[in-house]
């Protein structure tokens, strides 16, 4: 997502898929003193822990939610055993809860949401609206499935656009403005390419997503009241097909490059490369030390287009169906990381933009307010498991439309590839 999923396999019932999440995917980071670090649930021991709550998460947020679950631990005279799984959380996860050994509580991404529910691996969780009015309405409707809320969300993330002021001094209004000054810089030889949009040789569908969306395009029909439509895909229809033709006429133009991919994009920028960067909150450190003076803005639309909808993505604590102590895991879920306390050391902790709104609403770093306001505006990735039949053929259409393709029919064809694919996996 380079954190949030990019290339799913199918979904199939008690498999490990493998996602990557947004906000921060598996890592093979150490993991800090008093945690397990494992690679699979058979390492991490899960059900066997003699703790009273045993949590799963990620090297990354390993020690925000270590502090939130030591708080939790201490108000209420229980034991807590957190542990970071290196790889593949969230199929280790449906594993292991199928096998009675995995943890109580999981912390990822709410895109799993839709398989782990089909899995059975999750419970839905005891919040009312009220209670729920404090966080950001996006990130609640990502961690609610077939009306059910089935996630505390914690930080959101969406991408948003980088630009390096020592090279375009001036804030684009549109993505064609940032092209253009982009293409003035190369020319003037103060940098090698105009925007660092990843591609990669297999395609990248989470970057592109700002492009088919102001273009008129949509993956699955979304309707606010419903959520997203499965059963209406939009890949092949007018409006990918317009984004297509852009997307081949940038590629054309240079813009566009299967050499750019996620993982290069954000080390040429940071090397002074690039104009511009179309990248999410995990790149912002590095962008900080880098050097130069920079700038973040949320993603613009085309002129006269639609607006730019990049997925927002929410991290979120969910409560294990089959763990061994499913009333303190919802007492711990509900109402241990639902408070701002705890809110505000998840964000300390992960620098993850909080979905709190109190929590935003006290943000100092302008960055963190940026990335913020981009998800709010940005279109909750849908956790539907026919996900797991997008990712892959549309990332390659993409890709062979940068290639060369021909636009309209590679993406008339990966529409008609998604469609069987969900129709066949019923």
């Amino acid at each position: 997502m380079r954190r949030l999923a990019r290339t799913l396999g199918p979904v199939v019932m008690v498999m490990a898929l493998a996602t990557a999440c947004g906000g921060g995917g598996g890592s093979d980071t150490p993991s800090s003193s008093g945690s397990k670090d494992a690679s699979s649930s058979a390492d991490a021991g899960g059900g066997d822990s003699n703790a009273d709550l045993v949590i799963w998460t990620d090297s990354l947020k390993l020690k925000g939610v270590k502090k939130v679950a030591d708080d939790f631990a201490a108000a209420n005279g229980i034991t807590v055993d957190v542990q970071a799984i290196s790889e593949d959380l969230q199929g280790a996860f449906v594993t292991a809860d199928a096998a009675g050994n995995g943890p109580d509580v999981v912390v990822g991404a709410h895109d799993w949401i839709g398989n782990l529910v089909q899995n059975g691996a999750i419970d839905p969780l005891n919040l009312s609206p009220d209670e729920l009015s404090g966080y950001n309405p996006k990130a609640v409707q990502a961690t609610t499935y077939d009306s059910k809320l089935y996630g505390v969300p914690y930080g959101v993330e969406s991408l948003a656009l980088y630009r390096n002021t020592d090279i375009v001094p001036d804030e684009p209004k549109t993505l064609d403005d940032a092209i253009s000054e982009g293409e003035k810089a190369v020319s003037a030889g103060k940098a090698e390419s105009a925007l660092n949009l990843p591609v990669g040789d297999l395609g990248d569908a989470y970057h592109m997503e700002p492009i088919l969306t102001s273009m008129g395009g949509y993956i699955f029909k979304y309707d606010p009241a419903t959520g997203y439509d499965a059963k209406d895909v939009g890949i092949g229809g007018a409006g990918s097909v317009a984004a297509a033709d852009k997307i081949s006429e940038l590629a054309k133009q240079k813009v566009l490059r299967t050499s750019i991919s996620s993982d290069n994009s954000i080390a040429l920028f940071t090397s002074g490369k690039a104009a511009f960067l179309v990248s999410g909150p995990w790149a912002l450190a590095d962008v900080k030390d880098a050097g130069f003076k920079y700038a973040i803005q949320p993603l613009p639309g085309f002129a006269g287009k639609d607006a730019a909808a990049p997925f927002m993505g929410a991290q979120a604590f969910m409560v294990a169906a089959h763990g061994a102590n499913k009333d303190i895991a919802q007492e711990f879920v509900n109402n241990g990381v639902n408070s701002q306390d705890a809110m505000q050391t998840l964000y300390d902790e992960t620098q993850l933009p909080p979905a709190m709104t109190a929590v935003a609403d006290g943000l100092t770093d302008p960055d963190a307010k940026v990335f913020t306001d981009a998800a709010a505006d940005a279109a909750p990735m849908p956790a539907l498991p026919a996900m797991a039949s997008v990712w892959e053929p549309l990332g390659k259409a993409y890709a062979a439309i940068v290639a060369g393709k021909d636009p309209a029919s590679t993406i008339k064809a990966a529409g008609d590839t998604i469609r069987k694919a969900i129709a066949d996996a019923g």
